[in-house]
Formats: C-alpha cells, structure tokens, sequence
C-alpha cells in the first residue's frame, strides 16, 4: 500500500461586493454590472437578509457560468432553473471571487457552510 500526504496550499479569495440579482439581468455592455470574463473562481447567492447560502458554486468562466447560466437560463446550469423557479429574485443577492482553484475554494466553502448551519446550501446536491 502506497501513503500520499497531500499539503493544499491555502487559496484567499477576494470577493466581490454583493450584487443584486436583478442588477446582473442588465448586459456589462450597457451599464450593467460587469463579472470576470473568461476567469475562473466561485460565487455564491443568497438572501441579503440571511447568512445562509442558497448556493456556492463554481465556475471555470465566471461570467458564462453567473450571468448567463444561473441568472439568465441561457446555458444549462445545475442551480439556477430552480432558484429562477422558487425563489423571490428580487431579494437575492449574488458575489463572486477569481480563484486559480476553483474546485478546491468550492468544496472547503461548502465543508464550512455544513459546518455552520449542518447541511450543504439548499440548492447544493453535493460537493
């Protein structure tokens, strides 16, 4: 049997401010807000209200995967057709941080999210 010790180094992740969901709707191109481009990292949604996350994702091109994918519909994205469905998106909040690692940032977000509230966010099947 072989051992590996495996040695992650720690990854900061510099967020966004958060942004409502209605303000993403709006094209960069003419005056909306404007996510990293062809840049990988994470974000998460939530209620402004609320520290709990309706999702922690990650994306390997964040305006693709935010924009067009979660608030928009317009490529598939695992979250977003169920939040668009449930969930009042005028109260919705959404940040995002660049990260070379996104699979790593996304998996250790969602181990401290079940640490804290004892389950993975509602529209997270698994990490």
């Amino acid at each position: 049997m072989e051992r590996q010790v495996l040695s992650i180094s720690p990854i900061v992740l510099e967020w966004s401010d958060w942004v409502p969901w209605p303000e993403l709707m709006a094209d960069a191109r003419q005056g909306g807000i404007h996510l990293p481009n062809r840049q990988p990292g994470v974000y998460e949604v939530g209620y402004a209200d609320a520290d709990e996350r309706l999702t922690i994702g990650k994306a390997s091109d964040l305006r693709m995967r935010v924009r067009q994918g979660l608030v928009k519909g317009k490529v598939p994205h695992s979250a977003g057709d169920k939040i668009r469905a449930r969930e009042e998106l005028s109260r919705l909040v959404v940040r995002w941080a660049v990260t070379s690692r996104p699979a790593a940032a996304e998996e250790e977000l969602h181990h401290r999210h079940k640490a804290r509230f004892g389950r993975l966010p509602q529209y997270v099947s698994h990490t």
